[in-house]
């Protein structure tokens, strides 16, 4: 059966979820999740939710799936402890050293992996399975050929998103809020820059990175029959009435094994979206029409009026059987079993004989039916009722209130799970020495003799262009690794296979990995791995936990302050990007072919903000786009700042730089060279990034 899972930003949204016929809700508690602006739950509030889902065979799966400093780890680790008491099914982690953490903290608790960790292909999910998780939530960019490929080989359950906003960005790859406004998407408080105006030519006149809102109605069936576990309704920070009304029309087309109806469709709509809905992910036909703005529109007060009424009554949707024995000479028992075989049992008074009207198994049958005003509906009634026997009625509705206050009581009971404490493990000093210099280029052409001049350890280089150009690894002095694509579908394994099979033969060693599904690969071909930024490390449980996985080195997040870099226990070398125009977004929906209708990717695509700044973009491998941001990252006089704070080595980082300058850079680093950006920024490793 599809799960039908929904979002709860309050109480109330929880009991419209619940209500309009959620299988499941999804909920913040604490800080540490990606929705920090919904309003989240204490523990008594988080606690009391529990129990109402519970009750009515709801589940509840706890986000817990943000970016977590080595600080905020005990607090992390607490929630997490406290979650698994109070009852929660399972949590939803971005951040692998919190998967870490639970295991210590609540090593029982079931772990998804979140949308957030970009996974989009086979071998991420089955490392995610290989690390304990039970469920991944897989990336929204996939089409259906390719979901349906990885749920008939996942040894886990998957988890698509069914209705409601889409990422311009792979989600958790998306920096663009954090670089501009200090907010991060990855930390739950992302400012959605997204839906901003940008233009091209110098103008802000459009919206080409406001994607319309997704919707599967019309694949429901198609996504129940590839054996998708679970159908995600997005939308914490959208009203309960909202809720009720997306809810509610799934679940009916769920249950009635159906799509919704053109005047769902319409109800959709009215209830939120950007100028319609998209499916042209999952149906792989990309293009502009799948952008779209919110409008003004005036609120559907009828509809949501409708939906309020809707779930502030009580809808019986437990089915349970109801027993009783009315025998002479023995109290009477009435029970009540429900559909996983919980049992409550109570005996009453002894029945009398009749005066006058004896009561008979219509009456019994019909009064113990009579559950309103319970989450309880009576499927079935078996009664034994001898006859010439005298019972009050008032007698069966006080058994019946008892057996199903027992059941309750039975079906909100806290699980056995064990708790333990969170162990922040050894602490590694860090290095005294001066980080070492390595370079990763966008092409091939980047990489010259002037470069290799500057001494770097190490020249990273995309393997589709290493593929075309070998020549490069004889240029760079043997001291190449090769970057693998931080998103590549597994209709696109192949070619990347052969690739790197190329890279090895041309005798690179190393591979640089910024995404879990990309690791199986490289470690099956025999490269040393290390780890890219787009792994998302912020703390030093990461660290161990992909020392543990094989990697000999990591980048640490370009979100972190350089305090928190410094901080950071390093259990395996770490690198920093210290030069570059530093990557805001990585994208499915090519903007430069929506733009013009034809590929365009090598000519100079600049986009441009509402401030006038122009922000490039970018070739990614599998026709991807990357934006880049408008300004250089630039450090090179402040290299006392991050020279004694622990780090292996220091990255310039070259994309739209000719190979003239990427030489004169380099050489800016290395001490010898006096070039400097017209306009530059610091990042955020001196800010502090919410």
């Amino acid at each position: 059966m599809l799960e039908l899972l929904a979002p709860a930003g309050s109480m109330e949204a929880v009991t419209a979820a619940v209500q309009a016929g959620a299988d499941a809700v999804y909920m913040g508690y604490g800080d540490f999740n990606a929705r920090r602006n919904a309003k989240n739950f204490s523990r008594e509030e988080f606690a009391a939710a529990v129990s109402y889902c519970h009750l009515r065979g709801v589940k509840v799966y706890l986000t817990l799936n943000t970016l977590l400093t080595d600080r905020e780890m005990p607090e992390g680790a607490r929630l997490a402890a406290e979650a698994g008491e109070i009852g929660v099914d399972a949590v939803l982690v971005q951040d692998l050293g919190m998967l870490r953490v639970l295991r210590q903290a609540s090593p029982d608790l079931p772990v998804h992996a979140s949308t957030q960790m970009t996974v989009h292909n086979l071998d991420g999910v089955k490392l995610c399975a290989d690390l304990g998780m039970t469920r991944v939530v897989l990336s929204r960019e996939l089409s259906r050929d390719q979901i349906a490929y990885i749920c008939q080989n996942s040894p886990i359950e998957i988890e698509v998103f069914g209705h409601g906003a889409l990422c311009m960005c792979y989600s958790g790859q998306c920096f663009m809020s954090s670089m501009i406004g200090g907010r991060s998407g990855n930390r739950g408080l992302c400012a959605q820059p997204c839906r901003l105006k940008y233009g091209w030519n110098g103008k802000a006149d459009g919206n080409p990175l406001s994607l319309k809102d997704m919707s599967m109605a019309g694949h429901i069936q198609e996504l129940k029959r590839m054996g998708v576990a679970c159908l995600k309704i997005e939308g914490r920070m959208k009203r309960p009435e909202y809720v009720a009304v997306v809810i509610s029309i799934y679940a009916k087309a769920i249950r009635e094994n159906r799509e919704p109806t053109p005047e769902e469709i319409e109800q959709l709509t009215a209830a939120f979206s950007r100028q319609g809905f998209t499916d042209g992910f999952y149906l792989d036909k990309q293009g502009p029409n799948m952008f779209g703005v919110r409008e003004e529109t005036r609120e559907p007060k009828e509809l949501f009026a409708q939906a309020r009424a809707m779930y502030q009554r009580e809808n019986p949707r437990v089915p349970v059987t109801f027993y009783a024995m009315v025998r002479p000479g023995e109290s009477a028992q009435v029970g009540v079993e429900d559909s996983a075989g919980r049992v409550a049992t109570v005996k009453g008074p002894v029945p009398e004989a009749a005066r006058t009207r004896a009561i008979t198994t219509e009456q019994v049958e019909e009064q113990l039916a009579k559950t309103g005003g319970t989450p309880y509906r009576c499927d079935k009634v078996r009664a034994l009722v001898e006859d010439g026997l005298s019972l009050p009625l008032s007698a069966l509705n006080a058994m019946r209130r008892e057996v199903l206050e027992d059941l309750s009581r039975q079906r909100t009971a806290l699980p056995e799970r064990r708790s333990g404490e969170f162990h922040p493990g050894a602490r590694y000093n860090n290095r005294k020495e001066a980080p070492e210099l390595t370079v990763s280029v966008l092409k091939a052409e980047q990489v010259t003799a002037a470069l290799m001049e500057q001494d770097p350890t190490l020249v990273y280089v995309p393997a589709g262009e290493l593929y075309t150009h070998p020549e490069t690894v004889e240029l760079a002095k043997g001291r190449v690794a090769v970057t693998l694509p931080r998103v590549a579908w597994d209709r696109e394994r192949d070619e990347l296979v052969k690739q790197l099979e190329k890279a090895r033969e041309l005798g690179v060693t190393d591979a640089l990995v910024g995404n879990l599904g990309m690791l199986p690969i490289a470690k099956e071909l025999g490269f040393t791995l290390r780890g890219d930024y787009g792994l998302e490390v912020y703390n030093a449980q990461a660290l161990k936990e992909l020392k543990k996985m094989g990697l000999v080195s990591c980048a640490l997040s370009f979100e972190l302050k350089l305090a928190q870099v410094r901080d950071i226990s390093k259990p395996m070398d770490t690198e920093l990007i210290t030069y570059g125009r530093l990557p805001l977004m990585i994208m499915e929906s090519c903007v430069i072919k929506n733009r013009t209708g034809r590929c365009n990717c090598h000519n100079e695509n600049l986009l441009t903000d509402r401030k006038g700044k122009q922000f490039p973009v970018v070739k990614a491998p599998g026709c991807r786009n990357e934006l880049l941001n408008c300004q250089k990252l630039f450090l090179a006089d402040r290299q006392g700042d991050y020279q004694r704070i622990g780090l292996w080595a220091q990255r310039l980082m070259f994309t739209t730089e000719t190979p003239d300058e990427c030489a004169r850079v380099a050489a800016r680093y290395r001490g010898t060279g006096d070039w400097t950006p017209g306009e530059y920024t610091r990042g955020l490793y001196y800010r502090d990034v919410e």
